[in-house]
């Protein structure tokens, strides 16, 4: 089974399944109980003053909630949300249409926002602060001013990389959240639920087999989840149990340390071809086969998070742990490096 296919396999018509499966409200979210409860706050004061909703930035890998808890927050606010994504607002009129069309007390939710323009972010300064956008009209000699109002809205930003946001942005959201990795066990309940939705059988023990797989995050559970259950349906009887779901999850490559094949090639080409690192992000990335970015957003946190792999200033080594787990041997200038 190829790299590609598995992809393929894992993506397909993922908005769809998370759409179906994505709560809709606090009571229905599993997880992040620090963030859920500090927003059920948030929101019940500004329900309380008659205001809007505080500007709120949520940061974190991706798979992990930020979107979903944009919508809850809509629909605990009864706000329409209206989202984007920062790549897409390329420049200063494509924020001033969105601004313009807002209602009072409507969200704003614009994903990955540290991928804004620049101009498009100053924009955002004056509209988060004062509710209000400066447009230029006409040019040259006759260019003027003019300073249109906007209603109360608050705007939602996510991002997976915080640090790329500018100061002058990030201090302008009244709230920040960071979303951290889920347990298993926060994951196994998140798996129940789906199943639940899904009318899938399932054991609590093909649960926690597919939970201690998704690599703490509930998207990659869900995308788990919908693997196993087509393979039970075809080889198992429709019913999940941990031996149903640790051959489906084999049949993906996927190991009981929710490794799968690209974080394998990761770290043995760390070890076979650069003698442990250190190495830098994009020879790893050529090496593999796969964007810079991708490893970086999607690989490496994980892998750090393990302990087998270490980012330092001189780039991307291999641990103890990564030899150890892929049964190699520390020779004696690696090992003296990890000393």
């Amino acid at each position: 089974m190829t790299e590609r296919f598995i992809t393929e396999t894992l993506n397909r018509r993922d908005a769809e399944f998370d759409l179906t499966l994505r709560p809709g409200r606090f009571a229905d979210f599993v997880g992040q109980g620090k963030i859920r409860e500090r927003l059920e706050l948030s929101v019940a004061a500004a329900q309380g003053r008659g205001d809007v909703l505080d500007h709120v930035l949520l940061c974190g890998p991706p798979g992990l909630g930020k979107t979903t808890l944009a919508y809850i927050l809509g629909a605990a606010m009864g706000a329409n949300v209206k989202a984007t994504s920062g790549p897409i607002l390329a420049k200063p009129a494509d924020l001033a249409g969105l601004l313009t069309n807002l209602e009072k007390g409507e969200i704003l939710f614009i994903d990955e926002i540290h991928r804004i323009q620049k101009s498009v972010e100053e924009y955002l300064y004056a509209a988060m602060e004062d509710f209000a956008i400066d447009i230029v009209l006409d040019q040259g000699a006759h260019a003027r001013s003019v300073r249109l109002n906007l209603p109360r809205f608050t705007l939602v930003g996510a991002t997976t990389r915080s640090g790329l946001l500018s100061a002058p942005l990030r201090s302008r959201f009244g709230m920040t959240n960071r979303l951290d990795y889920y347990t298993p066990e926060e994951l196994c309940a998140v798996i129940q639920r789906s199943a639940r939705i899904l009318d899938v059988d399932i054991t609590a023990e093909g649960a926690e087999e597919i939970a201690a797989r998704a690599r703490g995050t509930p998207r990659i559970a869900n995308s788990l989840l919908r693997w196993v259950r087509d393979y039970a349906q075809v080889r198992a009887d429709n019913r999940i149990t941990r031996d149903v779901a640790d051959k489906a999850l084999a049949m993906l490559d996927v190991d009981r340390h929710g490794l799968d094949e690209m974080d394998k090639r990761i770290l043995s080409g760390i070890i076979g071809k650069f003698g442990g690192g250190p190495v830098g992000i994009n020879t790893i990335a050529v090496s593999v086969g796969e964007e810079p970015d991708t490893i970086e957003e999607v690989y490496e946190p994980y892998l750090i998070q393990q302990g087998l792999l270490a980012r330092t200033p001189q780039g991307r080594t291999a641990t103890a742990a990564a030899y150890r787990l892929l049964n190699l041997r520390l020779g004696p200038g690696a090992q003296q490096e990890l000393l």
